[in-house]
Parts: C-alpha cells; structure tokens; sequence
C-alpha cells in the first residue's frame, strides 16, 4: 500500500497560482499511474491530471493549458502546478495512485488503490 499526504491548499484570488504538493511513501516501486483528482461540494471526484513512469502525462480539458503536473525522478513527490486559476477551480484536490498505466485506465476513480486526504483550494473572484 501505497500513504499518500497532500498539501498546499489555499485560499487565493481568481487569476492567481498555487502548486500542490503530494508526498508518497510505502510501496512506490508498484506504483504506475499518479494523478490529481478534485471534488466540489455536490459533485463527483473528477480527474484533472495524470502522470506516469515516463512522465507522459494527460490532463481533462477543463485544465489542459493552465495545470501542470509533474514528478521527481523517485516518484515520491507529485506536483501539481496551477496558473490562471477560476473560481470553478474551487474544489478538495486528491492524490491518487493506480497499480495501473495511465494509459490502460479511464479517467475515473476506479483503478486508484491509494489516496491522499485530500487538500482544499478556494478561488475567489
């Protein structure tokens, strides 16, 4: 099993930057694809990027040009780097680990086995 531990969450204007951070601990040699997930109050946990072993990433479209994730070489510390930031931006943000590829999952939570707590992040306008 895979522990999980996010952080930087924030409370920051519209138009603002913030980078998340998510340290990884346990059996980080399993681990194939990272991602970041986020949940508003209401709504499903929706994935919003995705890392691998080869830093080949993916991200859905509602970020794709303002976030960015990456990763150090060891694979235990996962980034999340956030520009231009929306109120809709407004969410609890999760780090995830899948057994799996990125490639051969879907952007859902099914597939993820470990879990970060989750950290919160509020855009105003």
């Amino acid at each position: 099993q895979v522990q999980l531990v996010e952080s930087g969450g924030a409370s920051v204007q519209a138009g603002g930057s913030l980078r998340l951070s998510c340290a990884a601990s346990g059996h980080t040699s399993k681990r194939g694809c990272m991602s970041w997930f986020r949940q508003a109050p209401g709504k499903q946990r929706d994935r919003v990027a995705a890392i691998d072993h080869d830093n080949i990433t993916i991200y859905s479209d509602a970020v794709n040009g303002r976030f960015t994730i990456s990763q150090d070489n060891t694979r235990t510390s996962l980034y999340l780097q956030r520009a231009s930031l929306k109120p809709e931006d407004t969410a609890t943000y999760y780090c995830a680990s899948s057994l799996w590829d990125c490639a051969t999952i879907s952007a859902t939570t099914i597939k993820y086995n470990s879990w970060g707590q989750g950290t919160q992040v509020t855009v105003s306008s």
